[in-house]
């Protein structure tokens, strides 16, 4: 049996806003796992959010670029320790420098990224030599890389959030930002219902089956009354079934629609500080 801690208590009241009570009890009951106690809250009824990985907080930049043609992009996260670091000129010119060199080698996944050579060392070493140079731990936390048929970006904030997104053809300006500010926005899993993975849906309906008994209904309502909670979460956490944030009277996929009835968008990156 785990030992769950004050802090510990503490720091699951932070992610889910659960009473310290509830918290507790959900930790004690998970033998102190947080995942399995955040899921132990949802399935009683609490409401909290389904994503909780990214609560801590972090500083650093996230850098996006495009290539010239717009049918590839990327986007880092180069994370230090705090915002004084992050916003050091050396430590934002190294970060566009990594970004730059991932786009033009078009570099596949972050290892790799680490061993590549920029200025004659590796992305690792330079690394190493920022931190003895500044006196912080810096790492390269975060990278993506987007190929598509065209390829926009939005950076939000002070370097604080890049997001990516890839459509089959190119649209405007105005119409690529409004699907990548939705994407910033929104935080959506996936482009749509075919793209949340298995293990995704299997936890949301076994989530939603529990918390449609706890609410005494019938067993034998519990798998419609479920499906209904799992369209729902669809709808909300899916790019295209998302309303659009500029008018919620239509959705995603009805303002691409509007915009182009032959575009299709086929991925999104969205890489933030925390």
């Amino acid at each position: 049996m785990a030992t769950i801690t004050a802090a510990d208590v503490n720091k699951l009241r932070l992610q889910t806003g659960a009473g310290m009570m509830d918290c507790r009890n959900a930790l004690v009951e998970s033998d102190g796992d947080f995942e399995k106690a955040i899921d132990y809250l949802r399935k009683k009824g609490q409401k909290v959010a389904a994503k909780r990985s990214d609560r801590e907080t972090k500083e650093g930049v996230v850098i996006n670029k495009t290539s010239a043609d717009a049918k590839s992009g990327v986007v880092i996260c180069l994370s230090c320790e705090t915002d004084f670091v992050a916003k050091n000129d050396d430590f934002v010119q190294f970060a566009q420098a990594v970004a730059d060199l991932a786009l033009n080698q078009q570099i596949e996944g972050l290892e790799a990224l680490n061993q590549a050579v920029l200025d004659g060392e590796t992305v690792a070493d330079k690394i190493n030599d920022l931190v003895g140079k500044i006196g912080e731990k810096i790492t390269l936390s975060r990278y993506e890389k987007l190929d598509a048929g065209y390829v926009a970006s939005y950076t939000h904030g002070n370097y604080r959030m890049g997001v990516l997104v890839g459509l089959s053809k190119p649209v405007s300006e105005e119409a690529a930002r409004d699907i990548a500010m939705q994407i910033a926005a929104m935080n959506p899993i996936a482009v749509d219902q075919d793209g949340v993975p298995a293990e995704v849906i299997a936890r949301e309906k076994e989530i939603a089956v529990e918390q449609v008994k706890a609410e005494g209904k019938p067993a034998e309502m519990a798998e419609k009354i479920a499906q209904g909670k799992l369209n729902k979460f669809f709808k909300e956490q899916t790019l295209l079934s998302q309303a659009f944030v500029k008018d919620n009277s239509k959705t995603i996929a009805a303002y691409l629609q509007s915009v182009d009835s032959e575009a299709k968008i086929t991925g999104f990156k969205r890489v933030a500080l925390g």
